[in-house]
C-alpha cells in the first residue's frame, strides 16, 4: 500500500483580504458567501474610508456575540484615514495578512461573490505562485466580465466555452485577472513586495502581475474556478477604423490614474518604443475618434505627473 501525495497546500494559512468602498450591500453579501468557504483562518476587510457607515458597521463586529452562526470565519476590519483606491487598499491589506501570518493571500473586491468552491478548486492546484479563477458575468455566467488574452498570441477570448477549450486540463498557464478572487503566496509578496500604493486605480493589478512574470512567478488561471461579477460594460472603444481599441471612461478620476499608470508600466516592463505608441494612440482618439481638447490635456498631465513621479494629481478629481 502506497501512501497519497499530500495536497499542495495541506496545512497552509489563507487569509482573504476583501477591499471595499461605499458599498455595504455588497460588503455583507460577500462575507456570507465567504462563510461558507472551507479552508479560510480569517477575513480582513479593509475600507477605504467609506462614508455610508461601513466603518461603523465593521467595528461593531467586534462586540458581536462569538457564537453567532455568522461568525464561523473570523472577520476583522480596517478603516484607513483616507481613500487609498483599490491600490493602496490591496497593499495595506497584503502587508497585515502577511503579518497575521498568513501562507496564502485570497485578494478581491467588495463587488465579486466567490463561488463556495472556488478557493477549494484554486488550493488543488499545484506548484503555483499568483492564480486565480475566472470572471463571470454574474447575470450570464457563460460570458466572462474580464476578457482573456490568450498566452503566446492575440486571441482574446470572450466566452466561458471558449476558454475551456483553450485550456489544458484545468488551467491556463501564463495567465490571471488580478485581483478578483486570485491567491498569491507569501513567499512571492516577499519577492517582489507589495501592490504599488500611489497608483490608486487603474493599472495596479496589471502591473503586480507584470513584476511577478519577470520575477519567473507560475502564473495560471484556473477555469474550473468562479467568481461572480456584475457585468463592466465594454472594456473598450473602438479606434482606428476598428483595427484597435482605446480604454476610454467618462470618469475623470479613472482616465487619470489609466493614462499615468499605463504610461508607466508600458515604460517600465515593455520600453519606450511602446509607452511612446500609447501616446500616439491617445492623440488619435482624443483629436480624431472622440475630439475632446479637454479629455487630451487632462491625459498630458496625467502622462508628465507619472514621468515626474508624482502621484497626487488623481486627488483633484475625487467625489
Amino acid at each position: 500500500m502506497t501512501d497519497q501525495p499530500a495536497a499542495p497546500y495541506a496545512g497552509a494559512r489563507v487569509t482573504a483580504v476583501v477591499v471595499t468602498y461605499n458599498r455595504l450591500d455588497l460588503l455583507e453579501r460577500l462575507l456570507e458567501r465567504l462563510d461558507e468557504v472551507s479552508g479560510l483562518a480569517e477575513v480582513l476587510v479593509v475600507d477605504n474610508a467609506s462614508t455610508d457607515g461601513t466603518g461603523e458597521w465593521l467595528a461593531g463586529l467586534a462586540d458581536r456575540d462569538p457564537g453567532d452562526d455568522h461568525l464561523v470565519v473570523p472577520v476583522l476590519g480596517r478603516t484607513l484615514a483616507e481613500n487609498g483606491g483599490g491600490a493602496g487598499g490591496f497593499h495595506d491589506g497584503m502587508a497585515w495578512a502577511l503579518e497575521r501570518g498568513a501562507d496564502l493571500v485570497w485578494l478581491m473586491d467588495d463587488d465579486g461573490l466567490p463561488d463556495v468552491d472556488c478557493l477549494s478548486r484554486l488550493l488543488a492546484e499545484p506548484d503555483l505562485d499568483f492564480w486565480g479563477p475566472l470572471v463571470v458575468d454574474e447575470a450570464d455566467p457563460g460570458r466572462l466580465v474580464f476578457p482573456i488574452r490568450l498566452p503566446g498570441g492575440t486571441r482574446v477570448v470572450h466566452r466561458l466555452a471558449d476558454v475551456r477549450a483553450a485550456a489544458r486540463g484545468d488551467r491556463i498557464d501564463g495567465i490571471v485577472i488580478p485581483f478578483n478572487g486570485v491567491l498569491v503566496t507569501r513567499d512571492l509578496v516577499e519577492r517582489i513586495g507589495l501592490p504599488r500604493a500611489e497608483y490608486f486605480i487603474w493599472g495596479d493589478d496589471h502591473e503586480y502581475r507584470l513584476r511577478a512574470e519577470a520575477a519567473g512567478a507560475r502564473i495560471a488561471t484556473v477555469v474550473a474556478a468562479q467568481v461572480r461579477h456584475p457585468a463592466v460594460g465594454s472594456l473598450g472603444t473602438p479606434m482606428m477604423f476598428g483595427r484597435t481599441t482605446y480604454n476610454h471612461s467618462p470618469s475623470d478620476l479613472k482616465h487619470y490614474c489609466m493614462a499615468r499608470n499605463n504610461l508607466l508600466n508600458l515604460r517600465e516592463y515593455r520600453g519606450w518604443p511602446h509607452a511612446l505608441a500609447f501616446v500616439a494612440k491617445t492623440l488619435w482618439f482624443y483629436t480624431l475618434t472622440q475630439p475632446s481638447p479637454r479629455r487630451l490635456g487632462l491625459s498630458l498631465r496625467a502622462m508628465w505627473a507619472g514621468l515626474r513621479g508624482d502621484f497626487s494629481g488623481h486627488r483633484r478629481y475625487l467625489r
